[in-house]
């Protein structure tokens, strides 16, 4: 695409939205930033960045709707927050007038491979590991994306003989065109987003369209535990290698007694036995063996993916060990943000549980988490907009051990109060943030906050 004096309006002012128009400008288009909170709204975060978008030249339009001017626009580029079913998005479209996501214009300008994770579970820990081994083989490796760096602030930088390894999210599949991953993960597939992606079905799709432009030269990395994952097999074009954590296959990557073992190509070799990684739970066995597949087609030495593997602590916000406190410990996972992600931090303690939940509500049925409770949550502490919506489907089950508390630190001290010497606080709330925090990094590092105060 010809960028020089090409009108391009970017839509939301949040991070990958600014790093889009900050690019765009540089590249010479003519920029406009839309976002329906005003100015007035928008200072106390973004006035310094407003201030330095208008000193670049780009036009800001804050506070109202984008309609007006869409067709004077060639393209425009979506923040992933903002839903793709808006009036002026549809009209749009119907002019023919691009619509792009953030990721599809950093991969329009990409010269190097992408490495492409997206799943409802498990993709920053994923992305995160895939990056780390990555970057033990070419230091020149950029970990982007959904994981909190947009493409757009890395692009300009990479060169071909780079490799990019980015979390995708469902919201920001939903516009990509040419994007085409060198290899493609589909971690796993359970119901979330159902707000925004209306139903199960659509949410599926999303995740489907990553790897919908690969071909016979690419890599598609997939669940086969994952009953979704494995029906995905028949619409996939490039070379599938499949992962497995409960039985045995004939060629992938898979669990063989203990050991992650690799069958595939001319390899036939274990790396590491499970015992040896220092990330706890089934799940995180699952994100491994993922990362094994993604990284050995990129032709890493099995050297150097053992070695990061057995080295890998985590990340912060996952099951993360805060503290340990008058006999009680404590773990934040506040990246746990739908039901799913709440039952592997669940599953993932050895202790009796005071947890910690709540949050906005995204239209999830909480059912399944509770069924989770018997002999695992010794009290639940809810937080947020579902408490009362938690709270009813708690008590049709039989759980009445609930308190409701207004603020995160409340809840943290209400906890404190709770726990007894062997057992464990929880923050792991089932829910995203947005009700009562910018992201669910705030939440988290105030959870860790409030912990820490605890002990004065």
């Amino acid at each position: 695409m010809e960028w020089q004096k090409k009108n391009i309006l970017i839509i939301g002012m949040a991070r990958s939205g600014i790093s889009s128009a900050k690019l765009c400008s540089r590249l010479g288009a003519k920029v406009k930033i839309q976002d329906m909170k005003t100015r007035e709204e928008l200072i106390p975060t973004l006035e310094e960045e407003m201030n330095l978008l208008e000193r670049m030249g780009i036009e800001l339009i804050l506070g109202e709707d984008p309609e007006p001017i869409i067709k004077t626009q060639d393209l425009i580029v979506l923040s992933p927050g903002v839903p793709t079913d808006l009036e002026f998005i549809q009209k749009a479209k119907q002019m023919n007038i691009p619509v792009w996501s953030e990721i599809e214009l950093g991969y329009a300008l990409c010269p190097c491979p992408v490495v492409a994770i997206t799943g409802t579970n498990g993709k920053t820990t994923t992305t995160t590991l895939v990056g780390e081994i990555m970057k033990a083989y070419n230091p020149n490796t950029y970990v982007v994306g959904n994981i909190g760096t947009p493409f757009t602030d890395k692009v300009e930088k990479i060169k071909s003989d780079d490799f990019v390894v980015a979390e995708i999210s469902s919201f920001q599949l939903e516009t990509i065109h040419t994007f085409k991953p060198k290899v493609s993960a589909i971690l796993n597939i359970t119901p979330d987003h159902l707000n925004r992606h209306k139903t199960y079905e659509n949410y599926i799709s999303a995740k489907e369209r990553i790897f919908e432009n690969q071909d016979s030269s690419d890599y598609c990395i997939l669940n086969e535990d994952d009953d979704i994952c494995r029906k995905m097999k028949e619409k996939v074009r490039a070379q599938i290698i499949p992962f497995s954590r409960k039985k045995e296959l004939n060629e992938g990557v898979f669990v063989k007694g203990d050991e992650i073992y690799i069958k595939w190509n001319h390899l036939n070799v274990g790396i590491c036995k499970t015992s040896e990684l220092q990330i706890l739970g089934e799940h995180n066995i699952e994100n491994a063996l993922a990362a094994v597949a993604i990284t050995i087609c990129l032709g890493v030495p099995i050297e150097i993916i053992k070695k990061i593997l057995i080295s890998f602590k985590g990340v912060e916000h996952r099951i993360e060990y805060v503290d340990t406190i008058d006999g009680v410990q404590y773990f934040n996972d506040s990246k746990a943000t739908n039901v799913d992600a709440a039952i592997i931090g669940i599953k993932a303690m050895k202790r009796p549980i005071v947890l910690i939940g709540g949050g906005m509500d995204k239209g999830a049925d909480f059912t399944d988490w509770i069924n989770m409770f018997p002999d695992k949550v010794k009290h639940l502490i809810l937080i947020g907009e579902t408490s009362d919506t938690i709270i009813q489907t708690a008590h049709k089950k039989g759980f009445f051990n609930i308190t409701k508390a207004s603020s995160l630190k409340e809840a943290v001290m209400l906890a404190k109060e709770i726990a007894e010497s062997g057992d464990c606080v929880l923050l792991s709330p089932a829910c995203a943030s947005w009700d009562m925090f910018k992201s669910y990094e705030e939440r988290g590092d105030l959870f860790k906050q409030a912990v820490y105060a605890l002990k004065g």
